[in-house]
């Protein structure tokens, strides 16, 4: 139909959510917009072989586009391929990151329009050795030239992009995040825990997290408050290894889970949701954190200080975490309190609606 609002979004293994947050955004965004009266199109990465599949899922089309493995390879090769297919097609393009933007010379090719989710400094991560770093690093310029607008997630991002384009060229929007207002507290039973009983790290085990740093202030601390430790820590990482071996009797890890339900108990019953990440622009993990109205100690960084606001508290190092963590875990009204100021900053800035809506907006003026 030529008066369908037709949008392609690329960047992402696909929908449903099954990977993270940019997957979780993109499933909630093309809901949001096939609402809108948009038909959307999401390339799915599928490793099962054969040929393009297509089917429809919740009124979005998918197209699952077959790649042999499941590495950083492969994720090239689905984004290249995706790439190549989009460019056939004339609708507006949204990709989610910039890993592979050299790819967008493909659509620039084919005029198609194209918006680019920057993402966070991906290059600048400790976790990526020097070439992975130089493939970021050549991306995130592509993705300055080939993109007609950008896409920043956080004021200091969008200041950072500054220095590579025009600032006409960038809009600053942040991350979302769904409210939670109630849990099932019988969730906790599985993992042995009461409400109000441990603090929480929801977070990859990667060292520009803080992990070690947090797990040894933790287990510094003089009080009953056990930290639970959400992730898939492996035997075969020497800083997995390290952090696990580094954490006292009052840490427990419960190893990577991706049940919501689940989530929103373990979030919502915590005393304290506790974030060291230091790269990186609005974190999803920290939204969701403010959205189940959770007080926050956070890493002392730009970052984290313009999601969090000023409700939270913040430490600069492993002693300093482990005086934040005696102090906010022996004073319960200052707990409430600083609960109180993250559902105000979350309602204020980082709902669905206010997100949505704003893309919606965008993606209207360039159609």
């Amino acid at each position: 139909m030529p008066n369908r609002k037709q949008i392609s979004i690329l960047g992402i293994r696909g929908i449903p959510a099954s990977h993270g947050g940019f997957e979780t955004f993109a499933e909630i965004l093309s809901l949001y917009l096939n609402k809108h009266g948009w038909d959307v199109t999401v390339y799915c990465q599928s490793a099962l072989g054969g040929q393009v599949m297509e089917d429809d899922w919740n009124g979005i089309h998918r197209v699952h586009v077959p790649v042999a493995n499941d590495n950083a390879l492969s994720t090239i090769n689905f984004d290249y391929k995706s790439t190549l297919l989009a460019s056939r097609h004339d609708k507006l393009i949204l990709l989610l990151g910039y890993n592979t933007a050299v790819f967008a010379f493909l659509l620039r090719l084919k005029s198609k329009k194209i918006i680019i989710n920057m993402d966070g400094i991906e290059w600048k991560r400790a976790k990526w050795n020097w070439y992975e770093r130089a493939w970021l690093y050549i991306n995130e310029r592509a993705g300055c030239w080939l993109g007609h607008k950008l896409i920043a997630d956080h004021p200091e991002i969008k200041r950072h992009l500054m220095s590579l384009v025009a600032e006409d060229k960038i809009v600053m929007i942040p991350y979302g995040g769904r409210e939670v207002s109630d849990a099932d507290e019988g969730l906790l039973k599985k993992y042995e825990l009461q409400p109000k009983s441990y603090a929480i790290i929801i977070a990859r085990p990667e060292p520009e997290n803080n992990i070690l740093e947090i797990v040894r202030a933790f287990s510094k601390c003089h009080h009953n408050t056990k930290l639970v430790v959400l992730g898939a820590y492996k035997e075969d990482s020497e800083y997995h290894l390290l952090v696990r071996s580094s954490a006292g009797q009052n840490v427990r890890f419960l190893g990577a889970i991706y049940d919501h339900k689940e989530l929103d108990a373990l979030r919502y019953y915590s005393s304290l949701y506790i974030h060291g990440h230091t790269v990186g622009g609005t974190n999803p993990s920290l939204v969701e954190a403010l959205a189940s109205g959770q007080p926050v100690l956070a890493h002392d960084n730009k970052y984290n200080r313009w999601v969090a606001g000023e409700s939270a508290s913040y430490f600069v190092d492993e002693e300093d975490c482990a005086r934040m963590l005696n102090h906010l875990l022996s004073d319960d009204d200052l707990l409430h309190k600083m609960s109180s100021g993250s559902r105000e900053r979350y309602k204020k800035v980082f709902t669905w609606e206010s997100v949505l809506s704003q893309y919606h907006e965008l993606l209207l003026q360039w159609l």
